[in-house]
């Protein structure tokens, strides 16, 4: 990972045009391409960023950074504070609690529990950014991805973003809808899924566990 500190301004052209005025910020580069921008606030979201697959390239302080959708990300670099190289190395993930494990079990035994028409090609289905939770097939032959969590949040739907942008890179398996499942999803949370064209959908952990209990009946 790239760290630099700059004072710098930032343009943005693409879906819609947005401009960051000069001030001293923190540039991050990823090691699968992705760039973003934060200021010293506004907890964990960038205010600007470019997901990978993009291009940087950097002259005479400005970077440049472009993506096969069209879109450019503008950074001019006024004064550089700090600029820093950090190997990472492979992050294991994060490891889910009891419940969201075992909701993540529970729905892939019976993905229809979601949607209907669902039936699981794989759980913990991988990507060069980590897995995914839940890959299937829904009765058209779409691929779908579905990320479980216990609460559903707005990271929970921006980690779910990002493995979509990478299994559609894949031909085998583009386009891919993505569900967001939990068992309460945060009004903030559906609000940015649906501006992403994700699904949400609520579950009750207890009637799963029935489900599960039924499976175990003999008689």
């Amino acid at each position: 990972m790239r760290v630099v500190i700059a004072h710098c301004s930032v343009d943005y052209e693409g879906r819609l045009s947005a401009h960051l005025p000069p001030a001293t910020r923190l540039l991050m580069v990823k090691a699968d391409g992705c760039v973003a921008i934060h200021s010293d606030g506004g907890a964990y979201k960038p205010l600007n960023w470019m997901n990978a697959p993009n291009r940087l390239v950097e002259v005479d302080r400005t970077w440049v950074v472009t993506n096969p959708k069209g879109e450019r990300l503008t950074i001019k670099l006024e004064e550089v504070f700090s600029d820093t190289s950090h190997d990472l190395g492979v992050d294991p993930g994060l490891r889910k609690d009891g419940v969201e494990a075992h909701l993540q079990e529970l729905l892939a035994a019976a993905p229809t529990a979601i949607a209907d028409d669902l039936r699981l090609v794989r759980r913990e289905y991988p990507t060069d950014i980590g897995p995914v939770d839940l890959l299937c097939r829904d009765s058209e032959g779409r691929a779908v991805a579905i990320e479980v969590k216990r609460r559903g949040e707005i990271d929970g739907v921006e980690q779910l973003t990002r493995y979509l942008d990478r299994l559609d890179q894949d031909a085998t398996l583009r386009p891919v809808r993505g569900i967001f499942v939990a068992q309460v999803v945060k009004p903030q949370a559906r609000v940015l899924a649906a501006s992403r064209g994700i699904d949400c959908v609520e579950v009750d952990y207890d009637e799963l566990r029935g489900i599960e209990r039924d499976e175990l009946t003999l008689f």
